[in-house]
């Protein structure tokens, strides 16, 4: 099967990916030495040269030409000069607010945390060593103590919260996001931010702990920034700044509407639903076919994510090919046409979705139910209950390391 010859060139990848040198690295000089020969990686996806004016990137991504900033632009001490008289009140302790504050927290800046007093975000932030009356107050005192405000609030949160967070939003603060949603669509949230303040956004591609875990290992995870608004002629600048000093390695510029489409079109396809309900149907239809759930855990589930997956994520989808056997790669180049064209549809559908709002409201509406917590419990439960995660867990337990 794939995975003894993927396994092999797993192991050699993972050689290179455990090198300190290659942690070390900038995205440039990663490139460039790509170019050279020397073994990098991850492996970067680009087929032209980089060209570096006044330290900006211009990157060819497969043709298509970028500006890329990485985090060399903006070494430490350029950040505490450039944010010396700005107090960073950071709004929500979730994911992002616990990786992005301790980041910039480490980082050296001025930064503030704003929750609702002695709940359960106030308990964690004191456990992360943020402390009442100094770094730590309640929602309407670190905004009025901050002149960057940065809503990191879930989604729910921010619409029902803006009729009091609004009025404080004067004029000389930023507001900055980590997602579109709200004022891409205002229409639902009432997010209708005011027009005398830059509004800015960095969007990590990661979760606040995949945030935090790549800049405590001196690496840095890739975000896109944009401009909702500027009114200082600033902002920009401003946006890669701050992306650098919440843990970003490198950024690259998108737009408030695209990256909010782009985010929610993701999780739904291939980040999160489309995988689990593609894991579903090749489980399923091999259990029907009288398959173990060890073997239709293994072949569905196990091999991906131990095996041919990081391959993908380390040098690409040509290397995974080439690591497996003749047998292999001829099926799965073959089928991937058909499951192309079986899905495309539905992927279009699904942006349809996301960008005429129907998402959004879905959204709003589940998160606004009293029973929203019960509710997701409920469906989690479920999740858990399936035979494909109870085989999963059995053979997890077999893997090297948690072996007894």
């Amino acid at each position: 099967m794939a995975s003894r010859s993927a396994s092999r060139a797993l192991r050699s990848s993972l050689k290179q990916l455990s090198a300190p040198a290659v942690q070390r690295r900038t995205f440039v000089s990663a490139l460039n030495a790509a170019k050279a020969g020397v073994a990098v990686a991850p492996k970067v996806a680009v087929s032209g040269p980089v060209q570096q004016i006044r330290g900006i990137k211009t990157v060819d991504f497969a043709g298509s030409k970028e500006t890329v900033y990485e985090r060399a632009d903006w070494p430490r001490e350029k950040l505490l000069n450039y944010f010396k008289d700005d107090t960073l009140a950071l709004i929500g302790y979730g994911s992002q607010g616990h990786g992005q504050g301790l980041n910039l927290r480490d980082n050296g800046l001025n930064v503030i945390v704003g929750v609702r007093k002695n709940g359960a975000s106030w308990k964690e932030a004191q456990q992360d060593g943020w402390v009442p009356g100094t770094n730590l107050f309640d929602i309407n005192e670190a905004i009025s103590k901050g002149t960057i405000i940065m809503n990191l609030l879930s989604d729910a949160a921010q619409s029902e919260t803006w009729p009091a967070i609004k009025p404080q939003l004067t004029k000389g603060k930023t507001l900055y996001f980590s997602h579109g949603f709200s004022p891409v669509f205002k229409d639902q949230t009432k997010v209708e931010v005011p027009t005398d303040i830059d509004v800015i956004l960095v969007a990590p591609k990661g979760s606040g702990r995949t945030v935090r875990t790549l800049f405590r290992e001196g690496r840095g995870i890739n975000s896109s920034i944009a401009v909702y608004q500027d009114v200082t002629g600033k902002a920009e600048e401003k946006a890669v700044a701050l992306g650098v000093a919440v843990g970003s390695g490198y950024l690259y510029k998108t737009t408030f509407e695209k990256e909010v489409y782009s985010d929610l079109y993701g999780e739904r396809g291939c980040l999160m639903g489309g995988i689990h309900g593609m894991f579903l149907a090749q489980y399923e239809v091999l259990r029907e076919r009288g398959h173990s759930p060890s073997e239709a855990f293994n072949e569905t589930v196990e091999e991906a994510t131990q095996s041919l997956y990081p391959l993908i994520g380390a040098n690409g989808m040509d290397y995974m090919y080439a690591a497996c056997s003749t047998t292999a790669r001829r099926g799965a180049i073959d089928w991937s046409k058909r499951f192309k064209e079986t899905l495309k549809p539905v992927f279009n559908d699904l942006y349809d979705s996301v960008k005429n709002g129907t998402e959004t409201k879905l959204t709003l509406d589940y998160a606004s139910r009293p029973d929203y917590r019960e509710a997701f419990e409920k469906e989690m439960q479920e999740i858990r209950d399936l035979e494909i995660w109870r085989a999963g867990k059995a053979v997890r337990s077999l893997r090297p390391e948690n072996a007894q």
